[in-house]
């Protein structure tokens, strides 16, 4: 499980300071090139996270290339393209924008589980521990839990759940649906190995039973396991892609899958008071962020290899990847180390941030393109001028 709470975090990590020039020595070590007012690195997040100032900026170098078009109640322009763009991506006939991630993943289930009630899920998956029992208060459905703790349920463990219920129940209810999540944030990224995927698919087509993916972090399990997102999505009859939290949208999600199901999407996000007026502003930032988006990544986990096997040899620091993780990994510091002097001073003196360590003195570090902003000696210099 993680090291530290994420929304803590926010209030710790230093995030309001403004960055201070960078000191003369530690300039001459980077062969004294001035970094104090470039973007700065941030080992959290899966991806740029744009202030205010920096969002309109990047909004306006978009429109100056070609302008933006707007939308009305989610329909035609940017947001269009936008759903045309991930049809493409995932292979499926059709997308929706919507504008959360809980709508998204509920709505799925829903219309995928039809009058039927039982949706199995992973325990630590965000719709069974995140979405504020939605599935059940409000649409009816019963959760299903597998897999304490776990990342993922296998193909047999979810066919032994589902053959136990002649025996354990007396009225059958109907399984509705079956969802997963890929990666999984509750165990730090983990991903499901695309082999259990292949399975678990397999049983539940020639089941007659939809399966809905969670994949608001898919683009971290394609870059980390070079499985692309058209084939994830494949073995899926849903799923859900994340707009903000690496393709730098101000919000919302877009939910894929069949012409169908997604046909009877807009009544019910209306229903629902999910119909925003518009949404051009994130539609076109996730389109620009989009193009190129696996070749940084790839980048960015190429950068992070030189980065770690730097760190590693700093005295006092190791870096470690997850098993079976994707872009986090464990940063843990010898106890003659001050772990929070080490992260305020990379804050300040080098625009390093990474979450502060634990009671352990331990603590995470979260790849992403924002590692490309410095070159793999400055970063590596800065963490052994602040381990000494």
């Amino acid at each position: 499980m993680s090291a530290f709470n994420r929304r803590n975090f926010l209030k710790a990590s230093g995030i309001a300071v403004l960055p201070a020039f960078l000191p003369a020595a530690a300039k001459a070590a980077v062969n004294t090139k001035q970094y104090a007012e470039e973007p700065i690195i941030k080992f959290f997040y899966d991806g740029e996270d744009f202030n205010p100032a920096q969002y309109i900026t990047e909004l306006q170098k978009i429109n100056s290339k070609e302008a933006i078009k707007r939308d009305f109640y989610l329909q035609g322009g940017a947001v269009a393209a936008m759903e045309k763009k991930f049809e493409e991506i995932t292979g499926k006939e059709k997308a929706i924008c919507m504008p959360t991630g809980t709508m998204a993943n509920q709505l799925a289930i829903a219309v995928l589980s039809g009058d039927n009630t039982k949706v199995f899920v992973q325990d630590t998956s965000h719709v069974y521990r995140d979405e504020a029992d939605a599935a059940q208060s409000v649409f009816q459905k019963r959760l299903m839990p597998l897999a304490k703790g776990q990342t993922y349920f296998t193909a047999e463990e979810l066919k032994t759940a589902i053959t136990a219920l002649k025996e354990q129940e007396v009225f059958a209810s109907g399984i509705g649906a079956v969802s997963v999540e890929n990666p999984v944030r509750r165990t730090d990224g983990r991903m499901i190995p695309i082999e259990e995927i292949r399975k678990i698919s397999e049983y539940c087509r020639s089941n007659n039973i939809p399966l809905h993916m969670d994949g608001a972090r898919i683009f971290m399990a394609a870059a980390w396991s070079g499985i692309s997102v058209k084939e994830y999505a494949s073995y899926f009859d849903t799923v859900y892609i994340s707009l903000y939290k690496y393709l730098g949208g101000a919000n919302g999600a877009v939910l894929c899958g069949t012409k169908t199901v997604i046909d009877k999407m807009p009544h019910l996000v209306k229903i629902h008071g999910g119909t925003v007026f518009s949404n051009w502003f994130s539609a076109a930032m996730v389109l620009s962020r989009l193009e190129g988006i696996e070749n940084r990544l790839q980048e960015s986990i190429k950068q992070s290899a030189a980065v770690f096997s730097g760190l590693n040899k700093i005295p006092g620091l190791k870096v470690s990847a997850l098993e079976g993780g994707t872009n986090i990994y464990t940063l843990e510091i010898d106890k003659k180390i001050d772990g929070n002097k080490m992260q305020q001073q990379l804050n300040k003196e080098f625009n390093i941030r990474i979450p502060p360590p634990g009671d352990k003195n331990k603590t995470t570090l979260t790849v992403n393109e924002t590692i490309l902003y410095r070159d793999a000696a400055y970063i590596i210099s800065a963490f052994k001028s602040c381990a000494g």
